[in-house]
């Protein structure tokens, strides 16, 4: 069985720093790069994102070159070790001592951090499943040049949703933004783009009952009348209506969780359990950007050392 200092569930941009801080540490690391439930690859959420221009120090680049940047300098230290294996179980055998098992076998660790984050929410609607890949989708930037010049549905208000919607413009005909709510709320900057926008029209105070099609998506029913319909002629459906958070394999530890699901930390990303540690997504933070979990990441991995020094 292989042995490590620190073992890093999930390989988003948390997981990564939290690895390069680990190995400056002088920690041997070990970085679980696939979660349960997960579809993103390494570097995780931001690597959906078109454009980021709120990560000090670079003014804009792609969510996609961020992540290569902090996967590469995780990667620039022999002590990191990164597999793209999910991780099925992990236990607490003693003190410094946790047994982590993933796809093909099992590792000791003297401390672990989840930075497991978290996956899209699904619509829970008739033909959500069946249309999946079929034109119901989940990244903008990923499936939205598949539909260019045709005209697509997105359902949520949230800054994410407007973010893709400002994607998905840049190759659809049309973009109706579906809202249940009163008004879609995004940073003001994206409002203003997507207000400014003459391809994307908000459709407020309104739910999608069904997606229907043939082979592939062809109409939405939605819950009230637009336009004299209730039908909506549109070629897929983005869903951007929020997350889940994967900390299942934190709770199987019995690790504390809110309602949310969120794990419970303190200002050091420690959580209810001696030696366990959680940053960015996954944990109970208030406001989650890729600059604050890169930071609690980088804490995690800073307090893990000092634990791992102390016991």
């Amino acid at each position: 069985m292989e042995n490590y200092d620190i073992i890093i569930i999930g390989a988003g941009g948390t997981g990564l720093a939290a690895a390069m801080y680990a190995a400056r540490l002088g920690q041997k690391t070990l970085v679980f790069g696939k979660n349960q439930g997960s579809e993103l690859p390494i570097g995780g959420v931001i690597t959906t994102t078109n454009l980021v221009e709120n990560y000090p120090g670079f003014q804009k680049l792609t969510g996609t070159e961020l992540a290569k940047k902090i996967e590469d300098h995780a990667r620039s230290y022999d002590l990191v070790t990164i597999k793209e294996e999910p991780v099925s179980k992990v236990e607490k055998k003693s003190e410094k001592k946790f047994i982590v098992t993933a796809e093909k076998k099992k590792y000791n660790a003297k401390a672990v951090i989840f930075a497991t984050g978290t996956k899209w929410r699904k619509l829970d609607i008739p033909g959500s499943k069946e249309f999946e890949n079929k034109g119901v989708n989940y990244c903008a930037l990923c499936d939205g040049p598949l539909f260019k010049g045709k005209v697509v549905a997105l359902v949520g208000g949230s800054d994410s949703a407007a973010k893709d919607a400002l994607v998905l413009a840049e190759s659809c005909e049309k973009v109706y933004i579906i809202y249940r709510g009163e008004k879609i709320h995004p940073e003001p900057i994206n409002l203003k783009r997507v207000e400014d926008n003459k391809k994307i029209e908000v459709i407020n105070n309104t739910n999608v009952l069904e997606i229907k099609g043939k082979q592939v998506v062809e109409e939405i029913t939605l819950d009230k009348i637009y336009k004299k319909s209730k039908n909506l002629k549109v070629s897929a459906v983005f869903v951007a209506i929020g997350h889940i958070i994967l900390s299942d394999l934190a709770k199987e530890m019995k690790v504390k969780t809110n309602k949310a699901g969120e794990i419970i930390t303190d200002k050091l990303s420690q959580t209810s359990l001696k030696g366990v540690f959680a940053a960015g997504d996954v944990s109970d933070g208030a406001f989650k950007q890729l600059i604050t979990g890169v930071a609690e990441g980088c804490t995690a991995s800073y307090a893990a050392y000092e634990y791992i020094r102390r016991e």
